[in-house]
């Protein structure tokens, strides 16, 4: 296969962070060459042809009754064990081992906010949704608005989309699209994924944590606003103010992947008390 694609538009601009932390940045998010390639582009085509506005509407609906499973914070860290992302060009290990790692990185660097602490753990759990049958073209990767035009800096945006349906209709296909400017971003249908899936999961079960919190599971994956400065036309002055918070939260999602892995079982009880305080007991999935 023959991908056409420049650099990954969101390596322009990265959070300033410890350079020690850092190590090499170019090494993350390589969507040019790597072994794992074929697979990300798929993936990303995939998604791109087949998120549409009615698709995320049905998939709100389907979910939106929190009726697919019981389960605890813990049990859903743990079914992570069972998922290796297929968008990620970075690794191929299990996802449990990256939100530990995104856990202890933010812990590290700002030991006082330990709510932020769990937001690392928390971040990625929507991906869940892959082991209740979704494909995983609908659970992970960037996100980006439905219902207007696609902007410059979304993955592969120049090579996947020419098969989405919303992009002929003269509603959705404009850089506006449905929206009115500067509505902002929680009146913009994201694509559908593990982020928004995670953020009704919050709001439906009322985990204590606050906005910045949040924002952060939300948009994540929303790599062409926090990193490509794109859909700058849809954000309103909330939006701006979060930002900030979004972008430092990147930084251990991004710059913690290693293939040395945590251990796991001496965490667990540090990260039990944060569940037994913002988020406890059996949720609704």
């Amino acid at each position: 296969m023959k991908v056409m694609v420049g650099p990954d538009p969101s390596l322009v601009y990265r959070p300033d962070m410890d350079p020690e932390a850092a190590k090499d940045k170019g090494i993350f998010r390589n969507y040019t060459s790597g072994p794992l390639l074929d697979r990300v582009f798929t993936t990303y085509k995939l998604m791109h042809t087949h998120q549409t506005v009615d698709f995320v509407r049905s998939k709100h609906a389907q979910f939106g009754g929190f009726s697919y499973k019981k389960m605890t914070v813990m049990e859903a860290v743990d079914l992570l064990d069972r998922l290796v992302d297929e968008s990620d060009p970075d690794v191929d290990f299990p996802n449990s081992f990256h939100a530990f790692q995104t856990a202890e990185g933010i812990r590290k660097a700002h030991p006082d906010k330990d709510w932020f602490h769990l937001v690392g753990l928390l971040h990625d759990l929507g991906k869940v949704l892959a082991l209740f049958g979704e494909p995983q073209w609908a659970v992970v990767g960037d996100t980006f608005p439905v219902g207007c035009r696609p902007q410059a800096s979304v993955v592969f945006g120049n090579s996947t989309f020419q098969d989405n349906t919303d992009l002929q209709d003269p509603r959705y296909s404009t850089e506006l699209g449905m929206y009115q400017p500067h509505c902002g971003l929680d009146r913009v249908l994201m694509s559908w994924g593990h982020d928004e899936y995670m953020y009704q999961v919050m709001k439906f079960n009322k985990f204590s944590l606050p906005p910045e919190a949040f924002y952060m599971i939300r948009f994540h994956s929303f790599y062409p606003w926090h990193t490509g400065n794109d859909y700058q036309q849809l954000c309103s002055p909330k939006d701006l103010a979060m930002l900030p918070w979004v972008q430092e939260f990147n930084k251990f999602d991004l710059y913690t992947k290693c293939p040395d892995l945590p251990d796991v079982d001496t965490l667990r009880p540090y990260y039990q008390g944060l569940i037994d305080k913002y988020c406890p007991g059996i949720l609704s999935w």
